[in-house]
């Protein structure tokens, strides 16, 4: 892999096996320590992050789930701060998506429902590149030995996405409907990310029940669009600095299987909201307001009936 000494995040890994962890969710002074103190916010800002009753607090892992096998850093916002982030300005305000292969019709989450939502989770606008040919740029692929299955080595993606960023690029999302691997040595990854290279890659390919010879059912394609999303959100979030989550049941909870990316929230937390907040420098109650319509107009309504009482909060006179 090219892009040695730099921090990579993968999401999903799938090494069987590993070591427990002896993970202990925060209490709740850790996690109030964790948002920091916000006082001085504006008022908006302010009923954004606080929790409420609407975040629960990250549960205890079972064996086999992330925090499980992966030890993770506990970073409050007042450390992320600290440790520094790209911050959208200048010119560098645009996230790209670069698809990688077919996407295609019927069969894959849609590339403008992706543009869309990405858009409303950070506020920043969003373009869709030419798809890249896997095989004209010569990137190293294999048959996976389990599923036979084709992968792409995810360095070399990212390889080439450092190449190619756009000048106004604030980061570049590979976006795939091919499987992926890390080294030859691991099975699969769904993705993986660089804090601060402004690159990443993800694939949608293993949430589609037919990636495993299994029946699609009734709702298959609202169970791969809404895994999609999920990825899609978290993986972004690393590009503007966010770590996995250990404080309450966030988008950004690692996972290391489906069943977790099922169960995690579609949402922010309040730590990681402000600190999404603090290096995209959106509009708080804006960004709800898209969240809403965006869940609305894709039947999501689970997902609009979190988001309107906080913004109704949010925009309280």
């Amino acid at each position: 892999m090219v892009l040695m000494g730099t921090l990579l995040l993968a999401i999903a890994l799938a090494p069987e096996g590993g070591t427990r962890t002896g993970f202990a969710p925060p209490a709740e002074a850790e996690r109030a320590k964790a948002i920091g103190d916000t006082s001085a916010l504006p008022t908006a800002l302010r009923r954004a992050i606080e929790p409420g009753d609407d975040f629960s607090p990250i549960r205890r892992p079972k064996p086999g789930d992330w925090l499980a096998e992966h030890l993770e850093e506990r970073e409050t916002y007042d450390a992320y701060v600290e440790r520094g982030f790209n911050k959208a300005t200048g010119i560098r305000k645009v996230i790209y998506l670069q698809p990688i292969g077919e996407f295609p019709k019927g069969t894959s989450p849609p590339l403008d429902v992706l543009k869309a939502y990405t858009a409303a989770v950070f506020g920043l606008e969003v373009r869709i590149l030419p798809v890249l040919d896997p095989a004209a740029q010569k990137l190293t692929r294999r048959k996976n030995p389990h599923t036979r299955k084709e992968q792409i080595l995810t360095g070399d993606i990212l390889e080439w996405l450092s190449r190619k960023i756009p000048k106004d690029a604030y980061c570049v999302l590979g976006i795939t409907m091919i499987d992926l691997y890390p080294e030859p040595s691991w099975n699969f990854v769904f993705g993986q990310a660089m804090l601060t290279g402004r690159v990443g890659v993800f694939s949608f390919a293993r949430y589609d029940p037919a990636f495993y010879g299994e029946k699609r059912g009734a709702d298959w394609k609202k169970t791969l669009l809404k895994r999609s999303l999920k990825v899609l959100a978290h993986e972004t979030a690393h590009m503007f600095g966010l770590g996995h989550c250990v404080y309450f049941e966030c988008i950004e909870n690692g996972s290391n299987h489906l069943g977790e990316t099922d169960a995690r929230l579609m949402h922010l937390c309040p730590v990681c909201l402000r600190k999404l907040q603090k290096s995209a420098g959106f509009d708080v109650a804006a960004q709800h307001r898209a969240l809403e319509k965006f869940y609305k107009d894709r039947g999501f309504a689970e997902e609009a009936a979190f988001v309107a009482p906080r913004l109704k909060r949010i925009e309280k006179n």
